[in-house]
């Protein structure tokens, strides 16, 4: 099949809410790599070229789009963006219009990517080139103001770097790797190429983790041989920092084929797990009478913090999905509650931009457990001498943006709460 049209059936599933596996079929390196920029470009200017050929349109497309209307998307990023030559772009992608959509939406496609071509000068000099949808701009509004909005857009529309944590001599892997070494001890490639290829990822040497993924770990200080329950585990990255630091590991989650993936990073880095058991969290629990000295809680949620390697969520994600996962965290939070010794430790952490799955949803649970209390997160544990600003919260928690550290290349939107059973 041709490339351009695998992409274009690709994006549709991928609006539809699937990260699309079809980018592992893809056996030539090359057309792979043209894909995933085709694509990830164009989820990222989405929300502008939409605007844009509003201008050459009758009606403005829609929330959810047809799969001619992804050609014309996918043709306008490559104008614009990628710098085809623009006859190959025009033919190939009426001709995609034609053989996936309906018998008028050849011409439709032509005449507005012509247009585009006649303008495309004028269009790249557009000053206000919006990343995010008015459902995921109307999401952030509840939490944050108009300025914090514009800047955590600024740096989630940015490719990022390429974090990793690294089981030992952080300096001399930044050296190796001609990285740079950021206040955590991560790692940052800026221009990294393929995972597999880069040294000491044979040898189980580190691990792809982002900075602010790698907090969570971080803000539990000593756990040398603590017996922990790492909650919705896979694919691993805390787990194995868990076990990088000395603590006695029980690994849950819900999927097996994720539990799989995580099976395979630890014996790459050569690490075991205690225990490896694929259940859902709150049946886990309910079914053991275990307790544990900390309790990780890296909680299913709405994902919106992932933006900068997930563009598709400023398209697919709305306040009703952070509903949803509201309520699955309350729960598991409920439950963990009572598997945790007295003096044990809960560590809760999501993914999320949004305070009702952080900062709100810690305020409820400590009002109805008393005993627990919120243990202050301190900049020295996380970054020893060095100060990120701005990261934590007046309560104690870590609130990560995309925009802080954002001329070093940001981090993912994440949220980190370190509480106490007394």
């Amino acid at each position: 099949m041709n490339i351009r049209t695998l992409s274009t059936q690709i994006y549709q599933t991928i609006l539809s809410g699937k990260l699309d596996s079809r980018f592992d079929t893809i056996s030539d390196p090359q057309e792979r790599a043209f894909a995933k920029k085709l694509i990830f470009t164009a989820l990222r200017k989405q929300t502008f070229i939409k605007k844009v050929i509003g201008r050459y349109s009758s009606k403005q497309l829609p929330q959810k789009l047809t799969i001619e209307q992804i050609a014309l998307i996918l043709g306008a990023t490559e104008i614009l963006y990628l710098n085809t030559p623009e006859y190959a772009v025009v033919s190939t992608y009426v001709d995609i219009a034609k053989q996936l959509g309906n018998k008028y939406a050849g011409g439709f496609v032509n005449a507005v990517l012509r247009k585009i071509c006649q303008d495309k000068d004028s269009i790249r000099q557009a000053s206000n080139v919006p990343f995010f949808s008015k459902n995921f701009r109307r999401l952030l509004q509840n939490d944050y103001t108009t300025k914090q909005i514009a800047a955590i857009e600024k740096y989630a529309a940015l490719e990022p770097p390429l974090d990793i944590t690294v089981k030992s001599n952080p300096e001399q892997w930044a050296q190796t790797l001609d990285a740079k070494l950021l206040p955590n001890n991560s790692v940052r490639l800026y221009s990294a190429g393929a995972v597999y290829t880069l040294e000491g990822y044979t040898d189980g040497a580190w691990w792809v983790q982002d900075f602010a993924s790698s907090l969570a770990v971080k803000a539990l200080g000593n756990i040398q041989e603590k017996n922990v329950l790492d909650l919705c585990a896979a694919p691993g990255g805390k787990t194995a920092q868990l076990i990088n630091a000395g603590a006695h590991v029980t690994a849950v989650d819900i999927s097996e084929n994720r539990l799989q993936k995580l099976r395979e990073n630890l014996n790459r880095l050569n690490f075991k797990a205690e225990n490896i058991i694929c259940s859902d969290a709150v049946t886990y629990l309910q079914n053991s009478n275990q307790t544990f000295d900390v309790i990780m809680l890296d909680a299913p949620c709405s994902a919106t913090g992932t933006l900068r390697r997930h563009p598709e969520i400023v398209h697919t994600k709305t306040i009703d999905d952070v509903t949803q996962s509201v309520i699955v965290q309350k729960q598991i939070l409920d439950v963990a509650a009572s598997h945790i010794k007295k003096g044990g430790t809960l560590l809760y952490s999501v993914c999320s931009l949004a305070k009702a799955e952080g900062e709100k949803q810690i305020a409820d649970f400590i009002s109805a457990h008393n005993d627990f209390k919120i243990v202050p997160i301190t900049l020295s544990s996380l970054f020893g001498n060095y100060t990120v600003p701005e990261i934590i919260t007046p309560e104690g928690f870590v609130r990560c943006l995309p925009s802080i550290l954002g001329s070093e290349g940001g981090m993912d939107g994440f949220f980190i709460a370190k509480l106490q059973k007394e």
